[in-house]
């Protein structure tokens, strides 16, 4: 299970629920008390790094909820089309066909590649890339993701548009049809924060730690751009769920997709969404891809 902070509340939460359903202890069915037991179980490390089930969803739930800034569609267009690379969607807008990565672009002009496990560093001019056959940046905020789109002359997706474009033609759950379907995506995987801070579980990992380089460089984590052939729909556009959770362009911060350890703690494949963290918060599970207008 991923530890995130964000993905902390729900589950806090549900024992809650489960708490209130039952009338009392001494009355309350066998069932009941066995999920109630497991799920304060579940929780015991954070209650004792924080001392109670109140203090711990304060700690870990967003301090504040938003509204997400969704964007709009455009209006088809008439011979619409796309940059190299990109598709079209509904002849509306374009999208990278895989997920982001990164080029940093030196003084000259010129471009030097950034490695993909590696923290955008701000100041820094960097260029976004769709490329096959690639590890996708890791570790990228919203507000870096949206600089690079720029720089490549594209944009960073609206919220939805990035739905629009996942569910394909059919505006399926998943990019390849109504149902999860396992093995399609990349939506399962190892754990690396258990794999190199299980000790800290307990307290609650920090971004020193969530931004290691060598989280995503672990077997079983970030796969290369469209290695997950069948997790494509019939616009061509692969990787919209799983693999990297990506960024929107909603200035609350909202990210998209689900990653290879969640697709569905906070909505199912296409639907998924968080808005936990800020424009400027990143990880190594958070990515990204461009948009741009059709032409």
């Amino acid at each position: 299970m991923n530890l995130r902070p964000a993905l902390l509340a729900p589950l806090a939460l549900a024992t809650l629920a489960l708490v209130a359903r039952a009338e009392s202890p001494d009355r309350a069915p066998p069932e009941s008390r066995a999920q109630v037991e497991a799920a304060v179980h579940a929780l015991r490390p954070v209650l004792v790094a924080h001392g109670s089930l109140e203090a711990a969803i304060l700690a870990y739930a967003p301090g504040r909820f938003h509204a997400v800034d969704e964007g709009t569609l455009a209006a088809p267009r008439a011979n619409a089309r796309c940059p190299a690379g990109m598709a079209s969607v509904g002849d509306r807008f374009c999208v990278d066909r895989y997920e982001g990565s990164l080029a940093l672009r030196r003084a000259d002009g010129s471009e030097t590649p950034w490695s993909p496990f590696a923290t955008p560093v701000d100041g820094n001019v960097y260029v976004a890339h769709s490329v096959a056959g690639v590890s996708p940046q890791g570790y990228v905020s919203a507000a870096q993701a949206q600089a690079a789109c720029n720089a490549s002359g594209k944009r960073l997706c609206a919220p939805v548009e990035w739905r629009a474009a996942c569910g394909g033609s059919h505006a399926w759950a998943y990019p390849y049809g109504p149902a999860r379907q396992a093995g399609k995506c990349h939506d399962t995987g190892a754990a690396p924060m258990l794999a190199f801070y299980s000790d800290r579980a307990r307290v609650g990992w920090g971004l020193r730690e969530l931004n290691d380089p060598r989280l995503d460089q672990m077997t079983g984590t970030v796969a290369k751009t469209g290695e997950w052939t069948a997790c494509v729909n019939d616009y061509g556009v692969y990787d919209m769920v799983g693999n990297l959770d990506e960024w929107t362009a909603d200035p609350n911060g909202t990210f998209q997709g689900g990653y290879w350890l969640d697709t569905s703690q906070h909505g199912e494949g296409c639907a998924y969404r968080t808005i936990a963290h800020g424009f400027r918060y990143h990880d190594y599970s958070t990515g990204f891809r461009c948009c741009a207008d059709a032409r």
